[in-house]
């Protein structure tokens, strides 16, 4: 215990001395922002702090379900710049009513601001965040790097958490988030336990961590195919959920016959209810339930189990799940359960494949049909009521059905013997039974033997989830009072709640002597405890009576009703912030030195110079480097799948007197920092950096650095901040059209930025390791024996276009859109502006097509081909054409 207590110290002082650094708290605040940020409060008797169960809420009545069933914090969105722009989310102008509703309670309140900020929405923004402000919100979670300047000059004492979209997987991401004035960090869904161990360790700030919910396959931030194929960007909040459609593996140009197995990319649900003790042994902050679309039911269902959970371990109980617990979690949603990757990679168990919508609970197969109903051997409760689905089948032409059971039979008790089928606790019967349905509910004519069976609903549940939320208040706020009463004096009680609101009231007339029955510490509390209907329940009372006063019960009750009145009153009062938001915009000074940069430099160019327009590479072969060298090409980015090969690319480069940058990878977990060491150590002139971990090894080293789109730049704060850490120049982010990419053209010194004009969108960027989930015997990178390094692998979409999948030096995949993105009928546009760097990339063209794509391009900007043409002549290039993809204005 000494040793817990010693380390306890240190981890303080560590997180004193990183927060009384940052210039917006100073040493003088350091212990205040500690407490509130990271000392969790101490279970006593078992060492370990106490976590924060952080819920969602998508609607008003998802948040009071979050409330009742135990949250000590839920995150909303306001009706825009959140990423769940499908829920139905909240009006600024109820932020002051929602956060009184919440504190009242004892639970904290974040706002998502965790979308990409493009320029033109920075002055709403700034709008936004006083409304937020003002309204006493506890914390925002913001993605956009530059977003995090605006708010902390808005308003210095309003948290920050770093968003989950920031694509935070190692020390050198919470570093960043540390230096931007964030006070949380959300840790990325593909860590594991011991590498969230790993960065609790190696950091101070406290860290969040997902333990329930959907899944994405690709790390958030990193998604780029809705943006890609439909326009609707999931750093935007406007995901399509591509990653749920079906897929088939194209191997070698041959099509994999993987039976039933064709959702690739839909993992199975994350739920780590069993990993609470361990996530609270590693000092995780806050555990965090996913699920701004689901419903209020759902909200309630998942809270409590985790709020059980939680409280048994700082009780120093067993956390215990029984088999019905399960169950209830899975009704509420489920594609099926897992830990996710907090085990580690295990790329068999991540993705099922055989389907990708809700499911619940599997019950059995088909054993046979009846002229009423099916058989089945039921692994769980069912009864009247309860809603079921049967699996289809595509490829036999059998359609999924879906209907409530009007009646279930015990089998053997038909026949006389004892029944296998036995009751549960719940309700309903399991083993073997006969389910049968209400007429036309089912085809029973379609259903054949071996179907599987799934329970997706069970009304009782719903209607015992939603007594917790609709009715009285379920969860209470502990009441401390203390009376004096004293005759010939007024009668005085004051209260203070739990969550540390304070309260007074006092009688109009003095107490009067008592001829027979003196008030005494019973009759207050039994006056005083009559609060049903409230919010409140009394807790520790203390009476100081002198005299032998009479009180009267009706006085009691008034001034009861009264307290209640002022506390509740005091509630609704936004919480005082320390320092007041910033007096007038800020978002112009922010700008200023940008602008003035901007400036100078416009000034600088001749009004009638023409504009030098140097077309980069990015080559992920030798030989198209080569080619690229050959026709020109001075600025050459290397990003291959094996990087021992990297001395060659430079080599190439060099001798055709180019410069290169090699790209590091998009993540860097624990102990991959050195990967940009050995990057470093090729020779090469610099690197394109995609991750926090790149932009540290580079200022730590002083290596030339160009920042890449992963980084998500995407209006010129975030284009700065870049800057300012050293990069020589920007890529924009691949999320904006071609009117958001002008206006940041406008904003921003045309020397910061490149462009990419052709490409194919890199639209999955996964953990999930398709090659050894589905083309390997092994679990993950130590047993797969590398598919990915024999194969070309394509993943054909329900169109029948066949998107390449690449491994790199980190075994993540990421698949590359079939068609690929080009700006050439906005060239003009963009030439006009200023761009002064294009960027082409190449992925798996030959030489041929690498010399012509490049030729097209050098045409184009010398004016030798128009805008036009030039996409005639792409699009007649490639097998599938081109398309204006995420640049088009729609």
């Amino acid at each position: 215990m000494d040793r817990q207590i010693t380390a306890r110290v240190r981890q303080r002082e560590k997180l004193l001395k990183t927060v009384s650094e940052l210039p917006w708290i100073g040493p003088d605040r350091a212990n205040v922002y500690a407490e509130r940020s990271g000392d969790l409060p101490v279970a006593r008797g078992t060492g370990l702090r106490r976590p924060e169960l952080l819920a969602p809420a998508g609607d008003r009545t998802c948040l009071i379900a979050a409330v009742e069933n135990g949250a000590d914090a839920v995150y909303f969105g306001l009706s825009r710049h959140n990423a769940r722009m499908r829920a139905q989310n909240f009006d600024g102008a109820e932020l002051p009513e929602i956060m009184a509703l919440l504190h009242r309670r004892g639970v904290r309140g974040y706002v998502t601001l965790n979308t990409l900020a493009f320029t033109s929405e920075l002055e709403g923004i700034e709008a936004v965040v006083r409304e937020i402000a003002s309204s006493g919100v506890d914390a925002v979670i913001v993605q956009d790097l530059g977003l995090t300047r605006l708010i902390r000059a808005v308003a210095p004492e309003l948290e920050i958490h770093a968003s989950t979209q920031m694509s935070v997987t190692s020390r050198a991401g919470v570093e960043l988030a540390r230096e931007l004035g964030c006070s949380r960090v959300i840790l990325a869904r593909e860590l594991s336990l011991s590498e969230i161990g790993r960065i609790r360790r190696e950091t101070a700030l406290p860290v969040e961590v997902f333990v329930h919910g959907a899944l994405c396959v690709a790390y958030s931030g990193q998604c780029l195919t809705s943006e890609a194929l439909g326009g609707r960007s999931a750093n935007r909040g406007e995901c399509a959920q591509a990653c749920r459609m079906p897929y088939q593996i194209v191997c070698d140009g041959r099509p994999v016959d993987l039976d039933d197995v064709q959702y690739l990319l839909s993992p199975q649900d994350l739920a780590a209810y069993d990993l609470v003790p361990r996530l609270i042994e590693l000092g995780v902050a806050s555990l965090k339930i996913e699920g701004r679309l689901k419903s209020p039911e759902y909200v309630a269902n998942i809270t409590r189990h985790y709020r059980a959970a939680i409280d048994a371990v700082m009780a120093d109980r067993p956390v215990e799940f029984t088999p019905r617990d399960v169950r209830e979690m899975q009704l509420s949603f489920s594609r099926g359960f897992s830990h996710g990757f907090l085990d580690g990679n295990n790329h068999k168990v991540l993705v099922r494949g055989d389907y990708a919508k809700k499911r619940g609970i599997e019950l059995g197969v088909v054993e046979s049909v009846t002229r009423t109903g099916i058989r089945i051997r039921s692994s769980a409760p069912v009864k009247p009521g309860d809603g079921l689905v049967l699996d289809g089948d595509e490829a036999a032409g059998r359609d999924e059905q879906g209907g409530r059971v009007y009646e279930a039979v015990p089998l053997e008790r038909e026949r006389g013997e004892q029944p296998a089928a036995a009751a549960q606790p719940e309700g309903g019967i399991s083993g073997l039974v006969e389910l049968r349905f209400g007429r036309g509910a089912i085809n029973l004519a379609a259903v054949v033997p071996g179907q599987r069976v799934w329970k997706t609903d069970d009304p009782e549940l719903t209607r015992r989830l939603r007594r917790t939320f609709e009715g009285p208040p379920n969860r209470k706020v502990d009441l401390e009072v203390r009376i004096e009463a004293s005759a010939g004096e007024p009668l005085r009680i004051q209260a203070r709640t739990s969550t540390g609101l304070t309260a007074a009231v006092e009688s109009d007339e003095p107490l009067a002597p008592a001829d027979s029955r003196p008030a005494d510490e019973t009759l207050f509390r039994a006056q005083i405890g009559r609060l049903g209907g409230t919010i409140y329940q009394l807790g520790r009372l203390e009476a100081a009576i002198e005299g032998r006063p009479m009180v009267p019960m009706s006085l009691l009750n008034h001034l009861r009703r009264e307290l209640v009145a002022r506390l509740d009153e005091a509630a609704a009062s936004p919480r005082p912030r320390p320092r007041p938001v910033a007096e007038g915009p800020v978002l112009p000074s922010l700008l200023a030195t940008i602008h003035d940069e901007r400036d100078r430099e416009r000034a600088a160019t001749h009004p009638n110079a023409t504009s030098i327009v140097e077309l980069t590479a990015l080559c992920r072969r030798t030989e198209q480097i080569e080619v690229a060298v050959a026709a020109g090409i001075r600025t050459i980015y290397a990003d291959y799948q094996d990087i021992k090969e990297y001395p060659q690319a430079v080599a190439a480069a060099h001798r055709g007197g180019a410069e290169i940058f090699l790209a590091t990878p998009r993540i860097e977990k624990p102990g991959e920092s050195n990967v940009f060491k050995h990057l470093a150590g090729r020779g090469a002139d610099g690197l394109l950096v995609r991750n926090a971990g790149g932009m540290l090894h580079c200022a730590e080293h002083r290596v030339p650095f160009v920042a890449d789109f992963s980084i998500n730049p995407a209006n010129p704060l975030s284009v700065e901040l870049l800057r300012s850490r050293g990069a020589l120049r920007v890529t924009a982010s691949y999320d904006l059209n071609v009117e958001q990419l002008l206006d940041l053209l406008d904003a921003t010194p045309s020397s910061w930025l490149e462009v990419v004009i052709h490409q194919r969108i890199p639209m999955f960027h996964m953990e999930h390791c398709v090659f050894c989930a589905f083309l390997s015997p092994g679990t993950n990178a130590t047993n797969c024996g590398r598919p990915c390094d024999r194969h070309e692998v394509k993943l054909r979409d329900r169109v029948g276009a066949e998107h390449p999948l690449t491994a790199d030096v980190g075994c993540r995949n990421t698949l590359f859109n079939a068609v690929p993105q080009t700006a050439a009928q906005f060239l003009p546009r963009l030439l006009k502006r200023g761009a002064p760097r294009l960027r082409v990339e190449f992925l798996d063209e030959g030489p041929p097509a690498v010399q012509n794509i490049l030729s097209l391009y050098q045409d184009a900007l010398a004016g030798r081909r128009d805008a036009r043409q030039l996409w005639r002549e792409l699009k007649a290039s490639n097998q599938y054409g081109v398309t204006k993809g995420a640049l088009a204005v729609l």
